[in-house]
């Protein structure tokens, strides 16, 4: 066998590949699309009414997880006080942050020390100090050491009194009905559902006053449209396809709500992973199945948590490698679930899926631009199969990207104009020849850390929503 063999294989391989998932991505909006518009035509003020005045409406304890976050905390705080339901808690769990992040949540909501006992179900850094706010008192506030958000979100969970919890970023902020609607189907299911994850959208370029969105805009950053487009495309496609089918393996760490009990029987958030939501979701999921329960995990498309966008490469390039990094820690310590019959439709479709598309997708995708460039500027590959792996890229990225915009557009109470809505299609029909390229190498980065085990979270770089962020 010559080269030129060898290099058709590989065009052939990396053809069958991206078919594959474009006739996956194709059956994934056929369900997210009937899933919407039957959401739609729901009366949801009528059922928000109805829940708040439900007794039976579960109180939730509401985490926050803060490490040097004084340039959000505040607006994100707002945004929870002000949240309609009927009976939560906040709790800010201030993780040894270097800045003035504890000063300024005591100094803004008049705290004063508080003695309350915590309990040790899950194991957390020492807790060194607690307040509560004389102005909200149910808005609390944990100092302790350092030990990342799995360690303060366990320290959290200790200190709640109410059975479910909602872990929300510091730098992130809910409209005010969303914590009521992504309760909607555990109080529906009388607690069948144990964890439930809402719709994530980027606030950069809003004005945000008191944690309440006042003027809804998407700026003009290239990055940040992009990261529009990817977010959408991720809730309003795979999340809502795999919910339906109960195989939801990641729910969103800026704003998802767990059942406390399930969560502290599973073993609470892992310190020794990077990719620590996915991690908790993957670990309930194996609770629920080798403990026989009838618990499901759902992903809700009409809540809404805003929350801020890397504006930069470097940063967006942190995020990613650390996104891919954790989804290969989750899925190789828990490989016992993949193609085991005990898991079902978890071990033989969600686990082979996010394998091969998410975990892999990276390298594969990466051998077809590889391929291209060697086939187009050489004479040793086939171009006919380069011309075929460029259709297939472009469908998979940019069309796939504009027919979700489209839908959301069609099927929800849309926050974009159609001036957004038009801006957002012309710009990710260039996914293909910019942004993709670069997140699939930041991907790699991350398997390649993965492969040496370098844990590292990365600086974020907060700039603070509401600012200007275009």
């Amino acid at each position: 066998m010559n080269l030129n063999d060898i290099g058709e294989i590989i065009g052939l391989i990396i053809i069958v590949y991206m078919i594959t998932i474009i006739l996956f991505y194709i059956l994934m909006m056929i369900v997210a699309y009937q899933t919407l518009s039957k959401r739609k035509r729901l009366d949801n003020d009528w059922l928000e009414e109805d829940f708040e005045m439900n007794i039976y409406t579960k109180p939730v304890s509401i985490l926050v997880p803060a490490y040097n976050e004084e340039l959000g905390i505040i607006e994100s705080l707002h945004s929870l006080i002000t949240l309609k339901y009927p009976e939560t808690e906040i709790i800010v769990i201030d993780d040894g942050s270097k800045d003035s992040t504890p000063e300024l949540v005591i100094e803004t909501f008049d705290m004063v020390p508080a003695d309350r006992t915590i309990n040790t179900a899950l194991p957390s850094e020492e807790i060194l100090s607690i307040y509560q706010s004389k102005l909200h008192p149910k808005v609390f506030l944990i100092k302790k050491v350092n030990g990342g958000k799995a360690d303060a979100l366990n320290a959290g969970i200790n200190f709640s009194r109410y059975p479910y919890f909602c872990s929300i970023d510091g730098d992130s902020i809910l409209d005010s009905s969303s914590l009521l609607r992504v309760m909607r189907p555990i109080i529906e299911s009388d607690g069948q559902v144990a964890v439930a994850g809402g719709n994530v959208r980027i606030a950069n370029g809003n004005d945000i006053h008191l944690g309440t969105m006042v003027q809804n805009q998407i700026g003009n950053h290239p990055l940040v449209l992009m990261q529009i487009i990817e977010y959408l495309r991720a809730f309003m496609l795979g999340r809502i396809f795999l919910s339906r089918f109960n195989m939801v393996l990641i729910v969103s760490g800026a704003f998802s709500i767990f059942n406390k009990r399930i969560v502290i029987n599973a073993g609470g958030y892992e310190k020794d992973v990077i990719g620590e939501d996915m991690e908790l979701v993957v670990k309930v999921h194996s609770y629920i199945r080798q403990n026989k329960l009838d618990n499901r995990i759902e992903f809700v498309p009409d809540p809404v948590c805003w929350t801020e966008a890397p504006t930069s490469i470097s940063v967006l390039r942190r995020q990613r490698r650390r996104w891919s990094q954790g989804l290969f820690e989750s899925l190789w310590k828990h490989k016992y679930m993949t193609l085991n019959p005990k898991y079902g439709r978890l071990g033989f479709i969600a686990l082979p899926y996010f394998w091969l598309f998410e975990a892999f997708g990276a390298l594969i995708e990466i051998s077809g631009y590889i391929y291209m460039v060697l086939a187009f500027f050489t004479d040793k590959l086939n171009t006919e199969f380069a011309l075929v792996i460029l259709v297939t890229l472009v469908i998979y990225g940019s069309i796939f990207s504009s027919l979700s915009l489209l839908i959301e557009s069609w099927t929800t109470t849309n926050y974009l104009s159609p001036k957004s809505v038009f801006k957002l299609v012309i710009i990710s029909l260039t996914e293909t020849f910019w942004y993709r390229p670069l997140t699939i190498l930041f991907r790699l980065e991350g398997m390649i850390r993965f492969v040496f085990k370098k844990q590292e979270w990365g600086n974020m770089e907060r700039k603070g929503l509401g600012r200007d962020t275009k």
